[in-house]
């Protein structure tokens, strides 16, 4: 349950950002130029934040999608979060790394027994087709190998 608690935490502010970045998109188009962002990374950025956000909340892939959000993390940190002389800055650049850090234990840990993933992996340890049905041989009679 503490695993399921942390994805969904965790992947929150990644869908909510994706969300926000979709719906307002040309306002979003505009804030991300003036970073020096085009449009190709703005909707790279979308899909990750939705598409990684989604696999760590349902638990769907959820190692690789952590590993995608959390090296996201570096890099926002790396690239737009530097100028220490503002205290906004230094504190966005910190929080992006104590989410990188959190999301890179969830991609170590798993996703817990509460998990798509988990889900798809016991009806992949089901049995196929029916087991044999046992022969009843009456005396005298031998099996065939088969």
């Amino acid at each position: 349950m503490v695993l399921l608690a942390g994805r969904l935490l965790l992947s929150l502010i990644f869908v909510h950002e994706g969300l926000q970045l979709a719906t307002h998109f040309e306002g979003a188009e505009k804030a991300m130029a003036a970073l020096g962002v085009g449009t190709p990374l703005l909707l790279a950025t979308i899909a990750l934040q939705l598409g990684a956000g989604l696999s760590v909340a349902l638990g769907i892939l959820a190692r690789l999608g952590a590993i995608g959000l959390g090296l996201f993390c570096l890099m926002t940190a790396g690239l737009f979060h530097t100028n220490f002389a503002s205290q906004n800055e230094l504190l966005h650049f910190e929080k992006d790394l104590a989410i990188a850090g959190g999301i890179f234990i969830l991609a170590l840990a798993g996703s817990g027994r509460l998990s798509v993933d988990r889900v798809l992996a016991g009806f992949a340890k089901r049995p196929k087709i029916d087991p044999p049905v046992e022969q009843h041989l009456s005396a005298g009679e031998r099996s065939l190998p088969v």
